[in-house]
């Protein structure tokens, strides 16, 4: 993902707990497979990354959540860093374990964990919550002393390639939007928060960041829907958690411009949804 807006309602009674909308922003010639639920991980519900293995966004039947976004330093990049897309996938399936072999019990220790190889990566962002617990938590592995492992405060926040709610025009813009439709509306149908994301619009240059790409790209990428001839928004994704007593209910859209066939197809319609409970553990 390189865009991610969302709120935070932990301590709610009855109602929404978490609410995402977010953009995957990727190369036209990266396969990827598109939501659903994963045969080799069945308890996985996520995209899935055919080139690193891993995923962008994913989440679990016991309440597990994770998202990743690059963070932009394009003269830090390295051709041999390990994939990024597994701090994901390791954590909504449960493969991290700590030294003893136990898998990680909260989104902040696995956090902690993840932080302790963080350089050996390129540039991330990590978004990680376990429903059951209502905890989340964020870290960056750039962006200097304010972004080590940290519990998120309830909230409407964003993320895109820099650290957390870094005042980016289209982050902004997007976390006000979403802010302002969930005081209209608690529980917006998830293609309400797909079109919001779905904008083209772009910053003004005197608006724009200095991220150490040339200005054309950086404008290009100042859109919150990407539109270029090789690099693009692959996929909105709308996420609602929900307190229903002591039920705890999920419900996930994704728009692509993938049908699973890999054929690119932009701009991008084919649309899935999934629904469950967040399953306990007894």
């Amino acid at each position: 993902m390189c865009l991610i807006v969302f709120d935070w309602r932990p301590d709610a009674v009855d109602g929404p707990l978490f609410t995402l909308a977010a953009n995957r922003d990727e190369f036209f010639r990266r396969t990827a497979e598109p939501l659903g639920w994963w045969h080799d991980a069945p308890g996985v519900l996520a995209g899935r990354d055919l080139v690193g293995g891993g995923t962008w966004l994913g989440m679990s039947r016991d309440g597990r959540f994770a998202a990743l976004t690059n963070y932009r330093a394009p003269a830090e990049m390295r051709a041999d860093a390990p994939t990024r897309g597994t701090l994901v996938s390791d954590w909504v399936s449960g493969a991290a374990r700590d030294r003893s072999g136990d898998p990680h019990e909260t989104p902040l220790d696995y956090l902690r964990h993840v932080a302790q190889d963080g350089d050996i990566y390129n540039g991330f962002n990590l978004l990680v919550g376990d429903w059951t617990r209502r905890e989340l938590a964020w870290y960056c592995n750039r962006g200097g002393a304010h972004s080590g492992p940290a519990l998120l405060a309830p909230g409407t926040h964003g993320i895109s390639n820099a650290v957390l709610d870094t005042a980016w025009p289209k982050l902004v813009r997007k976390r006000a939007e979403l802010g302002a439709l969930l005081a209209r509306e608690a529980a917006p149908p998830l293609e309400r928060l797909i079109d919001l994301m779905r904008d083209p619009r772009l910053a003004r240059d005197d608006e724009l960041p200095s991220t150490g790409i040339p200005l054309e790209r950086e404008r290009a990428l100042s859109a919150a829907f990407i539109e270029s001839p090789e690099y693009g928004t692959r996929g909105t994704t709308a996420l609602r958690v929900a307190a229903y007593g002591e039920v705890i209910g999920v419900a996930v859209a994704e728009r692509s411009d993938d049908n699973g066939s890999h054929r690119i197809v932009r701009p991008g319609d084919f649309e899935r949804s999934f629904a469950f409970n967040v399953e306990r553990a007894s």
